[in-house]
Formats: C-alpha cells, sequence, structure tokens
C-alpha cells in the first residue's frame, strides 16, 4: 500500500518538475513573439521608406511630352494675383501605359507676359516632389513656359523659343535643359474649352546646380565683373546673336547664377540665361523694344557684355565659327517647327555668321562690341 503510495508521490514530483521547466518556457515564447513581429514589420516598414523614389525622364529626351493640367482655368485667366495659387493635377503621359498623376500648385509667373498675354506663364509646385535623375535630384516646383494667345502662331514662338535653350546647349554645358510639351489645359468648373497648344519645362536651377556640381547664388549684389569672364562673353555674344536685350546681371533678371563647389579663390560665378521671348531670333509680334537702349525693332542686336580684351572677343568669336553646323543644326534638324520659320531663323543667324568668315569683318565686330560693352 505504501509501496504504491510512494509511486503515485514519485508521478507527482516528476509532473510538477516538468510543470516549472515548461510553464516559464511558455510565458518566454509568449514575450518573444511580439517582439519578433515588431521586429519583422519594423523590417518591413525600413524596406518601404527605402525604396528608390520613380525616376522620372523629363528632360532626358527631345520627343514632345504629352501633358494635361486640370485646374480653375476660369479663375487662372482672370490673371487676379491676389487670389493666390490654385489648385490642380498635373498628368504627365511619358508613353500609352506610363502616366504619372501629381497634384501641384499653380502660379503666375513673370511679368510682362503677365501683363501682355492672355495666358500667362506658370509655375508648377508639387505638393510631393518629383525626382529626376537621383535622390538628391528632387522637383519641389518647376517653371511651365506657356503660349502668349491661343493660335499656331503663337504655338510657333513657342517651338522658336525652344529652340534658343537648345542652342544654348551647344555652347555650353552650364544651361539650362528644357523639355517641349504638347499641353492639354482642362478647367474644372468646365466653363472654358480644353485648350491643346506647345509648352515647354525649364530645368530647375537646383537640378541645373546639382547636374554641374555648383550652388545657385541668388545675391543681387553681383555685377558682371563677378562672373567667370569667358563665361559672361560667351553668353553675352550668344545674347548678341539671338537679340536679347532683356538681361541683367544685378537683378538676375532673365538670369540664374551659379558658382562651381570647386575651390576658386576669387568665387566667380557662372550666369545661365533664360526667357527668351523677345529675342529677335524669336520674333513674335506682341515683342517690344527698351527705348532707353535705342533699339529701332525687335531684330536689331546690341552687345551688353562687360568690356573685355580684344584678345577674349577674338577666342570667343572662334569657339562659335567652330560650332556654326551644330547650331544650324539644332534648326534645321528640328521636325516640328515650319519651314519658313526655319527659313528665317537661319537667315538671322547668317546675318551674325557672315561677320566671321573674314579677320576684316572679325576685327568690325569685335569694335562693336568694344564700342557698346558696359565698363565696369
Amino acid at each position: 500500500m505504501f509501496k504504491n503510495a510512494f509511486k503515485v508521490i514519485d508521478h507527482l514530483i516528476g509532473f510538477k518538475k516538468q510543470y516549472l521547466i515548461i510553464i516559464p518556457l511558455f510565458f518566454f515564447i509568449l514575450s518573444v513573439i511580439p517582439a519578433l513581429s515588431q521586429v519583422d514589420s519594423s523590417k518591413i516598414k525600413s524596406e518601404k521608406e527605402k525604396k528608390p523614389p520613380k525616376i522620372l525622364p523629363l528632360f532626358d529626351s527631345n520627343e514632345p511630352l504629352n501633358v494635361t493640367l486640370r485646374f480653375n482655368m476660369t479663375q487662372f485667366l482672370k490673371k487676379n494675383k491676389k487670389a493666390g495659387s490654385l489648385d490642380g493635377v498635373l498628368m504627365m503621359h511619358f508613353n500609352e501605359t506610363d502616366t504619372v498623376d501629381k497634384n501641384v500648385k499653380i502660379k503666375y509667373r513673370g511679368i510682362w507676359r503677365f501683363a501682355n498675354c492672355n495666358f500667362p506663364p506658370i509655375q508648377i509646385n508639387f505638393k510631393k516632389p518629383i525626382y529626376v535623375f537621383s535622390d538628391s535630384g528632387k522637383i519641389n516646383k518647376m517653371k511651365l513656359v506657356t503660349h502668349c494667345q491661343t493660335s499656331p502662331l503663337f504655338d510657333e514662338y513657342i517651338l522658336r523659343e525652344y529652340l534658343v535653350y537648345k542652342l544654348y546647349n551647344v555652347m555650353t554645358d552650364s544651361s539650362f535643359r528644357v523639355r517641349l510639351l504638347k499641353v492639354t489645359y482642362l478647367d474644372t468648373e468646365n466653363k472654358k474649352k480644353p485648350i491643346t497648344q506647345y509648352g515647354i519645362f525649364i530645368e530647375p536651377a537646383s537640378i541645373l546646380a546639382l547636374r554641374t556640381n555648383s550652388m545657385v547664388i541668388e545675391s543681387l549684389n553681383l555685377t558682371q565683373k563677378h562672373m567667370m569672364p569667358e563665361v559672361i562673353g560667351k553668353m553675352a555674344v550668344f545674347l548678341y546673336m539671338v537679340a536679347q536685350w532683356d538681361w541683367d546681371i544685378p537683378s538676375q533678371h532673365n538670369v540664374a547664377i551659379i558658382k562651381p563647389l570647386k575651390f576658386d579663390p576669387a568665387g566667380l560665378g557662372v550666369p545661365v540665361p533664360y526667357d527668351f521671348d523677345l529675342t529677335g531670333i524669336v520674333n513674335a509680334e506682341y515683342a517690344v523694344t527698351s527705348d532707353e537702349l535705342g533699339l529701332e525693332n525687335i531684330r536689331e542686336r546690341l552687345f551688353r557684355g562687360i568690356c573685355q580684351s580684344r584678345e577674349m572677343y577674338q577666342e570667343i568669336l572662334k569657339e562659335f565659327m567652330s560650332k556654326k553646323n551644330a547650331l544650324y543644326a539644332v534648326v534645321n534638324e528640328f521636325p516640328y517647327l515650319s519651314q519658313r520659320s526655319k527659313k528665317d531663323i537661319i537667315m538671322y543667324l547668317d546675318t551674325f555668321f557672315d561677320q566671321l568668315n573674314k579677320q576684316k569683318d572679325i576685327d568690325l565686330l569685335i569694335n562693336n562690341f568694344l564700342n557698346t560693352c558696359k565698363k565696369l
């Protein structure tokens, strides 16, 4: 009897020992599972956060990009700056299966075109940034060059202005890249008919600076003497060639300024021109000249660069002559402009390059520069 009793007691003790081992192990597992779950979800969240942004090839093609912009066009066309920005949706159709929709804010841009055009230029502010080539190449806002009036003629002006940017791309990498657009404007109020016209996206200065390993300078205390001499000289000659008088360094009017990040004791800047709608090469019917400058028409050229040595001008003009064929190819190989406009542009460029055929003509042109240059 006692023998059996002892067996029962031993069995109970053994079970208790196992129980004492199993119970803590059970609670340990219960405590570890949530922690493991938390680590896994944290890892997944981290992987999502590290997912690279979609790179949009905005400036990597010469083909027109189809774009749709939905916003309150009725309000926009009233041209009331006090109304502030307008909400909109920008749809970029990269191909038949790839459309990117972005919520944006629409603001007026420009001074002259705002006052004189029925459809003012636009600044697009993205509510969430887009990326064009890297994690750091994000765009928060971008300029949209619009048609001034709704007609095929004003499409021609947009195409001609686009070509001026492409011409300057031939001369230097420190120039704004642009993307030709076919824009359809849709009115969310359904009071205005849809409008489809050409437009231009201009590369933001921040992206230009990143691409050229530079930084954007916004100081208004600079003059042409604070720019790299060969760069300001080349830009001034280019703007003379296309008949652009509407620019200024101190106010950064139609000129952005970047500074290379590489060490430079002089700290000189690089000017980058934009907004070419008033140039002689565009030859828009709405363009006007400046009475202060004594210009009789918009196709009359005026050199507005800083005074430099004759040798400097000689070298700059030599570079232009070396790139003449490439410049002409930009115009001749552009498929979207009418032959009539192409012929007009080539004839206008001829009036510049004809002065570079002989040294005596080059000397006369340099004399012109020296007679009208700014003495700083």
